[in-house]
């Protein structure tokens, strides 16, 4: 008989072997739900943002997992983890959750993931289609996690984005100050177009700055050539 000290130790998977993403389109929309969700919540120490990263709602049953696309949760703080053990984080579950459809997804598939988010505790549920460009959600009602009838200008009650319409890889998503998710390639180029108009400011400061002395030079050059012939340039 085994008791619990001689009982084997539980292991919980950090990954299941595949790729985070299946395909160019669904990895470059993970990766800017991720990063705009990192940048929204940027000065809150207590949310938690994580992409592809297994969450396991029951302790003793590695069994029982679900490896959302992107998942937020809220009320835990940030910092690495290999997996998110709910029972280890004040049995807080993710609140909200985002999948980024594949060509090869099945509406069975839809249908074990929406019946695992309702089991287990999240809040809001959203999916994206990039061949379609299109949005569906369910959020929690009671204890169902019920379907949202119009997605564009839906606003999420937890995170306070706002649904729009998609273009493939831009879902189409905005910041409550109105600001859309950008991607990181678009967001260098906004950097590099900053740093280079700010170069160009100082450029020009600089230039008027030397125009400025050599006027003041020539004027000094000038003023003094008229006290040489005993005028006081002053009382010109």
């Amino acid at each position: 008989m085994q008791t619990a000290a001689t009982q084997p130790e539980i292991i919980y998977p950090e990954t299941d072997g595949e790729p985070m993403a299946q395909n160019t389109k669904q990895a470059e929309v993970m990766m800017t739900l991720k990063e705009n969700l990192d940048a929204l919540f940027a000065d809150r120490d207590d949310v938690f943002v994580a992409i592809d990263h297994f969450w396991y709602p029951v302790e003793g049953r590695p069994n029982i997992r679900q490896a959302p696309d992107v998942m937020v949760v809220l009320g835990r703080p940030k910092g690495h983890r290999g997996s998110y053990r709910q029972w280890e984080e004040d049995n807080i579950p993710p609140q909200v959750v985002f999948e980024v459809a594949l060509p090869g997804n099945t509406e069975a598939e839809w249908d074990a993931k929406l019946k695992f988010y309702q089991q287990y505790g999240a809040q809001e549920y959203y999916i994206y289609d990039p061949d379609t460009s299109e949005w569906r959600g369910y959020v929690r009602i009671g204890g169902r996690l019920e379907a949202i009838g119009e997605m564009e200008g839906w606003v999420s009650p937890l995170l306070g984005i706002r649904f729009g319409r998609g273009s493939e890889t831009d879902p189409g998503l905005y910041e409550p100050s109105g600001r859309r998710f950008v991607g990181y390639v678009e967001v260098r180029r906004a950097l590099e177009a900053a740093l280079a108009r700010e170069m160009e400011a100082r450029r020009r400061a600089e230039q008027e700055r030397a125009q400025a002395e050599e006027a003041r030079r020539r004027a000094e050059q000038l003023a003094q050539k008229l006290r040489e012939l005993g005028v006081e340039p002053d009382e010109l």
